[in-house]
């Protein structure tokens, strides 16, 4: 391992940078503002969400029309062009005025963030690594739990301290200062240079690189869009409604803060275990399991009765998350192979997207009608369980193709 990371760590450092970076434009992030926002624009949970919904659904929209410029744009030159993007985002965020300008904010903030960094984070190490690819995978995504651990940490204090306006302009000082020159720097060597993968990539299924519409018209990548669906969209509202559980539940923040160190903890130790198994027994293997812990997750969310059992949901809800983020990054290319992996993720990477923004609308409606978050979670642990089921029949399936 030691070796591995040596030998690789400027390329490991940039999808970790890029994963850490993309912390900006999280909900989990975003959300610690959602109190602030509100009182500011007047705004009800029923409003909030679907601003977020509609400016999320923005941005998956766009993602799915720009995603492919992956596969032509040098990453040298597209990453730090979104990091200039993602820093006038955030100073929109800073200094808006009104409910338009939060749209366009965190429209802007979602594609940057979860959008574009992401999508170039697991598109690099899809490329970069074949044999390891799921040991790479891992390691970048420390970058994600490395922001959930610090950031909130961060930034709870801070807001309270300098305003949630002012907590804004750190964040463009963050990105323009130390994301942008890292980025930069670590690129200089791009290890594939007009972003394809004919020298370093791996082929899929049927031993060849399929392109997007062979993928659309491919059984399996419908089969899974459930999949795709799930973990965003429960991680996604978990986070959205953290300030609605404080005040369902009476915490504070300050108490339910250290829970990002459960998740982030649970959500390492479990990528680095999934990373391993994907390379060892196919991602395929982990489809059927990947979701079970969220779902006694959401189920603990409503029966905790003090920030303890809110540690344990979280905790949970980090396994099924670090599981669902090395499978994003090994099973398309595992299925599809990697030279146009930028077209064809940018797809899987909008239904994700779509999850993330349909979430907050939904749960926040159905708290405005009068069902606490907390007691929304039955309905979806009972969707995990059942979606598990139908992923064992899938992964059973995948496999079979992959060894014919």
């Amino acid at each position: 391992m030691w070796e591995f990371l040596t030998r690789n760590r400027r390329w490991l450092a940039t999808g970790f940078l890029l994963a850490l970076g993309s912390s900006f434009g999280q909900t989990y992030f975003i959300s610690l503002f959602a109190g602030e926002i509100r009182a500011e624009y007047g705004l009800s949970d029923g409003d909030w969400g679907p601003i977020y919904t509609v400016a999320t659904l923005a941005s998956a929209a766009l993602l799915l029309g720009r995603g492919s410029v992956a596969d032509s744009v040098p990453l040298s030159r597209l990453a730090p062009s979104i990091a200039v993007g993602f820093a006038g985002a955030a100073a929109l965020m800073a200094l808006g005025w009104n409910v338009w300008t939060l749209l366009i904010a965190v429209f802007l903030l979602r594609f940057c963030g979860q959008g574009m960094f992401s999508h170039i984070k697991v598109i690099a190490m899809a490329r970069w690594f074949v044999a390891t690819r799921g040991r790479a995978m891992a390691l970048t995504n420390l970058g994600y739990p490395a922001g959930e651990m610090t950031l909130p940490l961060l930034f709870i204090p801070l807001l309270a301290l300098i305003g949630w306006r002012m907590s804004w302009g750190v964040v463009v000082a963050l990105l323009l200062f130390v994301v942008l020159p890292l980025l930069v720097w670590l690129l200089r060597e791009d290890r594939a240079p007009q972003g394809q993968a004919a020298t370093t990539g791996g082929a899929g299924i049927d031993g060849r690189h399929w392109q997007r519409p062979e993928v659309l018209h491919h059984w399996a990548f419908w089969a899974l869009i459930p999949f795709l669906l799930t973990p965003g969209f429960i991680g996604t509202v978990v986070f959205f409604h953290q300030v609605h559980v404080s005040e369902v539940k009476g915490w504070t923040l300050a108490a339910m803060a250290p829970g990002y160190i459960a998740y982030a903890a649970a959500s390492v130790s479990t990528s680095f275990v999934a990373g391993w198994a994907s390379d060892r027994f196919t991602p395929p293997a982990l489809l059927p399991i990947a979701v079970l812990p969220m779902a006694l997750g959401a189920v603990l969310i409503g029966t905790a009765v003090d920030p303890v059992g809110w540690f344990a949901a979280l905790a949970l809800t980090g396994i099924s998350t670090g599981i669902s983020a090395t499978l994003g990054g090994t099973l398309l290319p595992f299925l599809y192979g990697t030279d146009h992996l930028g077209a064809i993720r940018a797809i899987a990477t909008a239904v994700m997207v779509f999850s993330t923004a349909i979430g907050p609308g939904i749960t926040g409606l159905v708290i405005d009608w009068g069902i606490a978050f907390p007691d929304q979670g039955v309905a979806m642990a009972l969707w995990c369980v059942a979606l598990s089921a139908g992923m064992a029949l899938v992964a059973a399936r995948l496999r079979r193709m992959a060894l014919a």
